[in-house]
């Protein structure tokens, strides 16, 4: 899963960096609103970290602008504007949750969570196809109860599927979902970690539609 942080304190940037990279994210960030409108319309995210005070263009111009042209990437407003009126008008502009600084990491990563989810159609919090279960709190993975352990990037695939698992989804949606945008990117990675996964969750677990793409088998 893949999320923009839009964001100009460089220390705060590296402090939502790093956690959500340990929580199994690959992040992009841009420190100004035309970086940010830029990334936001020209890379697929599954989620926007977005600060109303960033600079050239601001949250809510961007908010606006974004909706109007029917982005629909899920939105957490991140911002030290803390009163009653900043988060009515960045709900009304298309936020999809408020957060108000300073805040706990935890609680962040917690309503990201529940906006990917939500976004997915998911209600549970942990995501669960046949016998292979996901906990996108803990990223722990269990086959039958068993747990398994996986690489960041492979637990990135079985996320993305999991999350979208009523629909094929391509090697192109999975590169541009499991890599930040300054990562040297290939599609034939996939196919690696695909097949590890099959290795690890059982052979028909992930299914191939040929020429297509990939899907879970449920």
């Amino acid at each position: 899963m893949r999320v923009l942080i839009v964001e100009d304190e460089p220390a705060l940037v590296r402090q939502l960096a790093k956690a959500l990279g340990e929580a199994g994210y690959a992040t992009d960030t841009a420190s100004d609103g035309e970086r940010a409108d830029q990334l936001a319309r020209t890379e697929s995210y599954d989620a926007i970290l977005l600060d109303l005070g960033v600079p050239r263009i601001d949250g809510l111009t961007l908010l606006s602008d974004w909706r109007e042209s029917e982005l629909s990437t899920p939105i957490l407003v991140v911002t030290a504007r803390g009163s009653w009126h900043e988060k009515v008008r960045g709900i009304d502009g298309g936020a999809d949750d408020y957060l108000a600084k300073p805040f706990r990491m935890e609680e962040l990563l917690a309503r990201l969570r529940a906006l990917i989810r939500r976004a997915s159609g998911h209600v549970r919090p942990v995501l669960r196809c046949g016998a292979v279960t996901l906990d996108p709190r803990s990223l722990r993975v269990t086959v039958d109860d068993r747990p398994v352990r996986l690489t960041g990037h492979e637990g990135r695939v079985l996320s993305y599927l999991m999350h979208h698992r009523d629909r094929v989804v391509s090697s192109g949606e999975l590169v541009e979902h499991i890599y930040a945008q300054d990562t040297e990117r290939d599609s034939n990675t996939v196919e690696v970690f695909i097949g590890r996964l099959r290795r690890k969750l059982g052979a028909s677990f992930i299914e191939t539609v040929r020429g297509v793409g990939y899907r879970i088998a449920s």
